[in-house]
C-alpha cells in the first residue's frame, strides 16, 4: 500500500504543511493509501463512499473527519458522483505546543485530541456533518489558509498556525454541541483523553510530567491519578507506551537506522530506547525488525 510523506508537496522545509482543493470523479479516485502526517478533509460539495481501515461509509457535503498517520483510507465513486474536498496535511508539531499554552486552548481541541482516536464505530457516528453557517465557518477559514499558503506573503506560517488553531476550537465546539450527551465522560476521564490524544499527536517532542500539566493546568499527583484510574498506567508509563508501539511500526515498516528510530519517537539516548524497547517488546529493537519481516507474507 502506497504511503503518503510530506516530501511529496512543495511546503516550506520549515513548516510542514500544506492544503489543496481537489474535485473528484470514477476518473480520479484516490485510492486506498496511508500517510505519515495528519490530514484534514472537508467536503465542500458532492458525495462518495469513504474507505476507512476495515471499514467504509458515505459522506457528503459539510462532512469533517480527521485520518491519523498510519491509517490507511481511500474513495470509491460511482458514475455519476463527484466530490470536492479540501485537504489539509500537516505534522502535528506544526501547532506548537508553546502556542496552545500561551493560549490556554488545550480542553478546546477535543476534535484534533480525542474524537480521532475514538473507537472506530463511535468515532464516525460522531463525525461532524456541517451546514448553513457553521458550514460557511468552517470554510471561510480554510479559504484563508489556502490564500495564505498560495501566495505566502510576510507572516504567513503564523497566520495559517493560528487559523488552524481557530479551525479547530470551532469544530470542537460544534462537536462538542452534536454529540450524544449521554456519552459525555467525567472530568477526569475527558481529560486523560485529551492527554492521550496530545501524547498520540506530539510523541516525538520532548513529553514531562511538567510539560503536561502546564498544558492541561493540573497538578502532577492528581493527572497521574486520573491516569491510574482510567488508562491503567502513569503518565509517562503511558507516553512511553506510545513511543513503543510508533517504533515497532517504524521497525517493521523502514529501514531506518535503530539510532534514527529513536530519535524519531521522542528518544536521545538510543541505549535507554533499545532497553526500553526490549523490556517492553520482549527483545532488542533489531530482533524485532528482523522477525517482523520473517512472518511477513511475500
Amino acid at each position: 500500500m502506497y504511503t503518503k510523506s510530506m516530501k511529496e508537496y512543495s511546503h516550506p522545509r520549515d513548516f510542514p504543511f500544506w492544503i489543496q482543493r481537489n474535485r473528484h470523479d470514477v476518473l480520479d479516485v484516490p485510492e486506498l493509501h496511508v500517510h505519515e502526517f495528519v490530514e484534514l478533509i472537508f467536503v465542500v460539495e458532492g458525495r462518495a463512499t469513504h474507505l476507512f481501515q476495515d471499514i467504509y461509509y458515505e459522506v457528503g457535503e459539510g462532512d469533517v473527519f480527521v485520518i491519523n498517520p498510519g491509517e490507511a483510507h481511500g474513495y470509491a465513486l460511482k458514475e455519476d458522483q463527484s466530490i470536492e474536498i479540501v485537504n489539509c496535511l500537516f505534522e502535528p508539531g506544526c501547532i506548537p505546543t508553546s502556542l496552545l499554552g500561551e493560549l490556554q486552548v488545550s480542553d478546546a481541541m477535543d476534535f484534533f485530541y480525542v474524537q480521532p482516536f475514538l473507537h472506530e464505530k463511535a468515532r464516525f457516528y460522531h463525525k461532524l456533518n456541517l451546514r448553513g453557517s457553521d458550514a460557511s465557518a468552517a470554510l471561510s477559514i480554510l479559504e484563508g489558509i489556502l490564500a495564505e499558503m498560495s501566495r505566502r506573503r510576510s507572516g504567513f506560517q503564523p497566520l495559517i498556525q493560528l487559523k488552524m488553531i481557530e479551525l479547530f476550537i470551532l469544530l470542537s465546539r460544534y462537536y462538542s454541541e452534536r454529540k450524544d450527551q449521554a456519552d459525555v465522560a467525567a472530568p477526569g476521564e475527558v481529560l486523560v483523553r485529551r492527554a492521550c490524544g496530545y501524547v498520540e499527536r506530539h510523541y516525538a517532542e520532548k513529553l514531562t510530567l511538567p510539560v503536561l500539566t502546564e498544558l492541561f493546568h493540573i497538578g502532577a499527583r492528581q493527572l497521574n491519578r486520573y491516569f491510574n484510574r482510567h488508562a491503567g498506567c502513569s503518565v509517562i508509563e503511558y507516553v512511553h507506551r506510545v513511543r513503543m508501539e510508533k517504533a515497532k511500526r517504524l521497525l517493521a515498516d523502514t529501514d531506518e537506522k535503530i539510532a534514527v528510530v529513536s530519535e524519531m519517537v521522542g528518544y536521545e539516548d538510543t541505549s535507554f530506547f533499545s532497553r526500553l524497547f526490549a523490556r517492553q517488546a520482549g527483545c532488542p529493537p533489531g530482533k524485532y525488525r528482523e522477525d517482523s519481516r520473517h512472518v511477513r507474507p511475500e
